[in-house]
């Protein structure tokens, strides 16, 4: 009696192993105790060097604005500026190679700011301090360091602010416009051979110091992340318009490019004087009713 009741115990203890091992994860398998368990559902990680590509773009945006410094020291001014436009090229295309591949990660982040801080903040000011600003003494490195600066704080603002504000518009003027703005100045400047005398050093001063004091601004600027030229039903406008935005390059590229950017670096204004009339608009017809 007392061996049955023993094998009865004994195979109710195998019964619950086994129905223990039944329910297991449908997601694990094993041959035997000491075999490796065999992933079914899990999902396929990307290669390495997959990971490596955003940050590799991001590293090209940083030498691009090492190497802008290097010439502005030597002068050559003309390959300071085209080398700020191609670490703007570079900034633009880690972020959305690294949404694609889906190897968005907190370092590349980190990583992406600190390059763009050295391409779009140091690398900027130094090149036009070094070019025309030197001139004006105390004030020339002055408004270096305001746009210094400015472009440290809209940096650190847009980390801190990324889920919080609208993404159809920038707080402030976005780092590699007031970029753009500064390095198409100057590269105007030495396309045309202007003379570097003071008239043109304060004219140097102001876009610097404008540039520096807009990215911490709180006038919008449009991001392109929505809008008409996002939408899928118009990408014949958008053709058109690239279309010709190349044939202009092509007849004067620094003229251009300048008065492209800095017809977007208004653009913020008209925009938060056009919220403004709006609102107060509509407080006046509150009280009227």
């Amino acid at each position: 009696m007392a061996e049955d009741q023993r094998a009865s115990a004994e195979g109710v203890e195998a019964g619950g192993a086994q129905a223990n091992d039944d329910l297991a994860s449908p997601d694990t398998l094993s041959q035997d105790d000491g075999a490796e368990p065999l992933l079914i559902n899990a999902k396929p990680v990307p290669k390495r060097g997959i990971y490596l590509l955003p940050n590799a773009i991001t590293t090209a945006n940083l030498f691009a604005g090492f190497f802008a410094v290097m010439q502005a020291m030597n002068h050559r001014f003309e390959w300071a500026a085209l080398a700020i436009f191609a670490a703007m090229v570079m900034d633009g295309m880690d972020g959305r190679i690294a949404r694609l591949t889906k190897t968005q990660s907190s370092f590349g982040e980190q990583y992406d700011s600190m390059a763009d801080m050295v391409s779009f903040g140091v690398a900027p000011a130094l090149v036009m301090y070094t070019y025309t600003l030197n001139d004006l003494g105390r004030w020339g490195w002055l408004a270096a360091f305001v746009y210094v600066a400015g472009a440290a704080l809209r940096l650190a603002r847009f980390n801190s602010n990324i889920n919080i504000v609208d993404s159809r518009y920038f707080q402030g003027l976005p780092s590699p416009a007031a970029a753009a703005l500064t390095a198409g100045f100057v590269w105007l400047s030495v396309d045309n051979r202007l003379p570097i005398s003071d008239p043109h050093a304060w004219v140097a001063f102001v876009i610097t110091v404008y540039a520096g004091l807009t990215m911490i601004s709180n006038a919008p600027f449009f991001s392109g992340k929505s809008g008409l030229f996002m939408e899928k039903k118009s990408p014949a406008l958008l053709m058109t318009l690239l279309v010709l935005l190349f044939a202009l390059l092509m007849l004067n590229a620094p003229l251009v490019i300048t008065v492209v950017f800095l017809s977007y670096t208004l653009s913020g204004w008209v925009i938060m004087l056009l919220r403004w009339r709006k609102a107060r608009r509509l407080r006046s017809l509150r009280k009227t009713e």
